[in-house]
């Protein structure tokens, strides 16, 4: 939170995105891991006892609201799940979608929503909790296959539109239920913006985007904007969202993202590449690229992350050597 208000933080906060790496941690397979809320939310606490993150989060897949409309969702052992087949072809199939009633529902938004309260309660203030939700564009992808629904966009644009204005309404409750669950602040995910040009962005995405923000801000909540890939060709879109955290991916350059978001004076973090200075580096190797960020990024509003989820099989002292890369930068 310092970091955020633009104060000095004791040292620069380590935030990480943990799905498989915490399931291995707990001893569960990845089905578990997403498919049963409790068991996610052990396995961050787990995580929070064994290593010095300042962050846990409610996230584990892109499914939960597709699910909750009636998808097919097949869970895997060891991969994340996903629909068995798109729900949504036409504009016939759409029409058929009813709203569902998240509060009231003991589906896979609730399942996640109970996850988020379940840490929350745990680590009171001591660490930040982050419920989890996928914007309307990337829900969007999920509800229709991504090469689907980019064919949409240039095909069938005004149903484009029908369908991300309806998956907003649900992803903003969606949000505050998390906020009312205890979580200070939402992971908002759109990684398959990242792959349409800057004016499709501006057109099917940052509308969306905007809305869940405001909400969230409505609500007394935070934002992290959360899109993998290169943004460097959004970053200046990305930042009108408002968000209140935004994640740096390794394929964008940190000095431009530095240069970018401090101009704005917004928080960010990133961008250690998760295969190069994780999965296939020593812990000197990783502690060098950790503190190399942080001292780049000295007087920023910045905060220590890969660029986007730890790969499962980094090893337990190369992990420790980026937790413990933050408190002693020098």
């Amino acid at each position: 939170m310092a970091v955020l208000n633009g104060g000095i933080p004791d040292r620069t906060p380590v935030f990480p995105l943990l799905m498989f790496f915490s399931a291995r941690h707990y001893g569960i397979n990845y089905r578990e891991f997403a498919s049963n809320g409790h068991l996610l939310a052990e396995s961050q606490l787990k995580i929070r006892e064994t290593f010095p993150v300042d962050a846990i989060t409610a996230c584990s897949d892109a499914f939960r609201v597709s699910a909750d409309l009636g998808g097919k969702i097949v869970f895997y052992e060891n991969t994340p799940p996903g629909l068995s087949e798109p729900l949504v072809k036409n504009e016939g199939d759409f029409s058929r979608l009813k709203r569902p009633d998240v509060a009231m529902s003991k589906g896979r938004m609730r399942d996640r929503i109970n996850a988020t309260g379940e840490m929350a309660k745990a680590v009171k203030d001591e660490c930040m909790v982050l419920g989890w939700v996928d914007l309307p564009f990337a829900e969007a992808c999920s509800l229709c296959g991504v090469s689907e629904f980019m064919i949409m966009l240039y095909e069938e644009p005004a149903l484009a539109h029908k369908i991300l204005d309806f998956l907003t309404d649900i992803v903003i409750e969606f949000a505050v239920l998390q906020l009312e669950a205890g979580a200070p602040m939402i992971g908002a995910g759109d990684a398959a913006a990242s792959l349409i040009a800057a004016e499709h962005y501006r057109e099917f995405a940052l509308p969306y985007e905007k809305r869940v923000c405001e909400a969230v801000h409505r609500a007394g909540g935070l934002l992290k904007l959360h899109i993998c890939g290169n943004t460097t060709h959004l970053m200046q879109d990305m930042i009108s969202v408002d968000a209140d955290l935004y994640n740096v991916d390794h394929l964008v350059d940190f000095s431009l993202a530095l240069q970018n978001y401090s101009a704005a004076g917004k928080a960010f973090k990133g961008n250690l590449n998760p295969v190069s200075d994780f999965l296939f580096a020593t812990p000197e190797e990783c502690d060098e690229r950790a503190k190399s960020c942080i001292q780049m990024a000295k007087g920023a509003k910045y905060i220590l992350s890969a660029g986007c989820e730890v790969p499962v099989d980094v090893s337990d002292e190369v992990f420790m050597a980026f937790c413990e890369a933050a408190g002693n930068p020098d």
